[in-house]
């Protein structure tokens, strides 16, 4: 499989490709932050290659596409793939378990590429509508 990120998709696949025993090559833009690389590469073990490719995340994706379409591998979209945003959207279920006896009136979420977003605001409003769901990035992260 291959995946671009910098940020917790790239665990999740690394760790993912490591208990499966599948090769995984990660796309990192040369940017990314030594600890998240290192994280990765922790989390992956010898399954997981990690490919420090462009100066930011479209010029990472674009490296990921050619692996994908060069080498024949499966692409993980980190927010473009309802199964992922599926599976991000656990995080609510978890939030609010552990919430079920409390008052929640908003949930912040780290927002990247909107998949994390995506998944937690649609199980939320599902469930609990009436929870404001609200998106936010650091101001040096854009």
């Amino acid at each position: 499989v291959v995946a671009c990120s910098a940020g917790n998709h790239a665990q999740g696949v690394a760790l993912s490709a490591r208990m499966l025993g599948c090769r995984a090559v990660i796309c990192m833009p040369m940017a990314t932050p030594s600890i998240k690389v290192n994280a990765v590469r922790a989390h992956g073990g010898d399954t997981v290659e990690v490919r420090l490719f462009g100066n930011n995340y479209d010029e990472a994706a674009a490296e990921a596409k050619r692996l994908m379409e060069e080498e024949g591998l499966s692409m993980i979209h980190p927010f473009d793939d309802p199964e992922v945003i599926a599976g991000q959207g656990t995080i609510a279920l978890e939030i609010l378990k552990k919430c079920v006896s409390q008052s929640v009136d908003a949930i912040f979420v780290c927002c990247g590429g909107g998949g994390m977003l995506a998944g937690i605001a649609a199980y939320v409003k599902q469930v609990r509508p009436s929870v404001k769901v609200y998106g936010v990035e650091a101001a040096d992260a854009a």
